[in-house]
């Protein structure tokens, strides 16, 4: 797990939220190790070389993520099929427009917060030059 109960805790409450403090331990800490899974899988693996789940945006991070996943038990563990992931193009005929070209195998949810604090530790993309 990364952070600590109290620490979440403390984190959320700092920021108005006592949702965690509210919350019994186990459901509170259920939720932190799903976001700690969260944040393993989907980010740390992705980070350049020098930077872990030590680094000083990744317990923040976590905590944002697990206020999701208490908020709505398994947030990140749902996927989104082609078919889900469209636009609204048109209202009063009510179209949609499907994302990409509907060969991807589905997505997941995304946290634009924990996106921008976990940005500056992600490696370079491949192809990108640096001057």
């Amino acid at each position: 797990m990364i952070g600590s109960l109290q620490e979440f805790r403390d984190y959320a409450q700092e920021r108005g939220n006592d949702a965690p403090t509210s919350a019994p331990d186990d459901q509170a800490r259920a939720a932190l190790v799903r976001a700690s899974d969260h944040i393993r899988f989907a980010y740390l693996r992705r980070f350049a070389a020098g930077y872990d789940e030590t680094s000083a945006n990744v317990a923040p991070a976590t905590y944002e993520a697990a206020l999701l996943e208490l908020a709505t038990p398994g947030f990140f563990a749902n996927t989104f099929t082609p078919g889900e992931q469209k636009v609204l193009t048109e209202a009063k005929g009510i179209k949609w427009q499907v994302l990409g070209d509907g060969a991807n195998a589905g997505a997941a949810p995304v946290s634009t917060r924990i996106e921008d604090m976990l940005s500056g530790y992600m490696a370079q993309p491949v192809g990108l030059l640096t001057l």
